[in-house]
């Protein structure tokens, strides 16, 4: 394999972020085949950077330019049997090829390097790549299995819905009418026709409206008051749908005609 010195160099010192550095102490195991034994120099300290799958050492931490470079493609890191402590080794496949004794300052230090040193090939994301494709794939055939299946919750709920009696809506019951408006009704039922049950299970009166300004010309028959459309007689919500925004609208224009009474009276120059 051909590197560029120079751009190896350059990478090696460059502002690209390292995935790992520090201090270790390193010896190179020689391996000769006519001997068949492996010669050991002595350990050197160095500053190691780790980028990607390149493991570079320099001289001091100052130092502009790498004095090697250690390529981690085809090679295992594992721990070693050594005189000292905090020892592990990065190995080669190739019968041939040098072996490199690490020594870190501590247990942490160690494990920290292992890590990072052996998740630095590309055989490992590969790795995580093909798994990481399977959780994918099992991901969506598990999302497409839930889209084609029913929905129990909607059936479920009317059902629910069906044979609980207290749910049903219950049948609309003539209006008692106040001043043009539909009342509280003796029966416990609201002006939606809705039933109000007590915590016992039956159903209580609710509590009664406060008096309103009965107009001169509305009659005990429930006559609509002047400037109110006859419309507003019954009440806009139905037994299914209870609407807040309606009910507002639908009171409120009670008070807009005796505001509007109002204002004639004062045109009028009446009090």
């Amino acid at each position: 394999m051909k590197l560029n010195e120079r751009s190896v160099a350059h990478y090696a010192t460059c502002d690209s972020p390292a995935d790992h550095a520090g201090f270790l102490r390193k010896r190179v195991e020689r391996h000769h085949h006519h001997a068949h034994h492996h010669h050991a120099t002595s350990y050197q300290r160095r500053w190691f950077v780790l980028k990607g799958n390149l493991l570079f050492y320099f001289e001091e931490r100052e130092s502009r330019e790498p004095v090697g470079l250690v390529v981690l493609e085809g090679c295992t890191v594992e721990l070693c049997e050594a005189a000292e402590e905090f020892a592990f080794a990065i190995r080669f496949d190739d019968a041939g090829a040098r072996a490199y004794v690490l020594v870190a300052d501590g247990q942490a230090a160690m494990e920290a390097w292992v890590k990072a040193l052996s998740r630095a090939s590309f055989d490992y994301m590969r790795l995580v790549v093909r798994e990481l494709e399977k959780q994918l794939e099992e991901a969506c055939k598990s999302l497409a299995a839930c889209r084609k299946s029913p929905r129990r919750s909607s059936s479920s709920g009317r059902k629910r819905h069906l044979s609980n009696p207290a749910l049903l809506p219950l049948p609309e019951k003539p209006a008692v009418l106040e001043n043009g408006y539909s009342t509280w009704g003796s029966g416990g039922v609201v002006p939606g026709g809705a039933a109000c049950p007590d915590r016992d299970g039956g159903h209580v009166k609710p509590p009664p409206l406060p008096p309103r300004r009965r107009s001169a010309a509305a009659s005990t028959a429930g006559s609509p008051a002047p400037g109110l459309s006859p419309a507003m007689v019954e009440s806009p919500v139905s037994p299914e749908m209870a609407c807040f925004s309606k009910l507002h609208s639908w009171y409120g224009q009670e008070i807009a005609a005796l505001r509007r009474e109002w204002q004639e009276r004062q045109k009028r120059g009446h009090p």
